[in-house]
């Protein structure tokens, strides 16, 4: 097994990703990173965290203007004397940069950002979609952010669509709920999040053990 590893969670909104992530985090004793990788990202380009909340996740703009823009060069980051240096793709460059800085130095969890996309080359790398029905989702929202069944479904498909174009943008065309891009599809609502925690910490083990 590699001597550290990386977990990348993607997930719908109202899954309970972001939760299976902090006690997975917990569990394993190691670090879960998601709005941290924006003072992270800000920290090190020097540009104002603001902005990378901006883009945190959704495109800027038009989001057919960038399309016939062409896809973006994800591997380059522009210098601070490039008029591209707080552009959405820069933004976008330099916390996949982090996130791949952490991918070389410890083993940690990624919740959004498009961590399987920065890591997609990376060995020790398990990558996760979870979701769950519409249902489950808007009684999660409600309860945490204390809104009716209307605002829930609104939030959850508005998130679900802006995180869906932002990940077919930079993937250069490819689907965010494609199953092909990540090891394990798992259904919150089905299973539960404990368990969901259980199925990746047992398949991190049954992966990495043959690299």
């Amino acid at each position: 097994m590699s001597d550290h590893y990386v977990i990348t969670i993607a997930r719908g909104f109202g899954s309970g990703g972001k939760t299976i992530g902090i006690n997975l985090s917990e569990e394993l004793g190691i670090p879960c990173y998601e709005d941290q990788l924006l003072r992270m990202a800000s920290d090190y380009s020097g540009i104002s965290e603001h902005l990378f909340a901006q883009v945190d996740e959704k495109l800027r703009g038009s989001y057919i203007k960038k399309k016939l823009a062409g896809f973006p060069n994800i591997n380059r980051i522009a210098q601070p004397t490039d008029k591209k240096f707080v552009s959405d793709d820069n933004l976008f460059n330099i916390q996949a940069e982090i996130i791949r800085q952490l991918a070389n130095t410890e083993s940690c969890i990624i919740v959004g950002k498009c961590g399987n996309l920065a890591l997609k080359d990376y060995p020790n790398v398990v990558s996760v979609f979870v979701e769950a029905d519409m249902d489950y989702c808007i009684k999660n929202v409600k309860e945490r952010l204390c809104v009716d069944d209307a605002e829930a479904e609104r939030m959850i498909l508005k998130t679900d669509k802006y995180r869906s174009d932002y990940y077919r943008y930079y993937s250069g065309g490819k689907e965010w709920k494609d199953p092909k891009a990540y090891d394990l599809i798992l259904n919150s609502g089905r299973i539960g999040m404990d368990k969901c925690a259980q199925v990746i910490k047992d398949f991190v083990k049954i992966k990495l053990m043959n690299n």
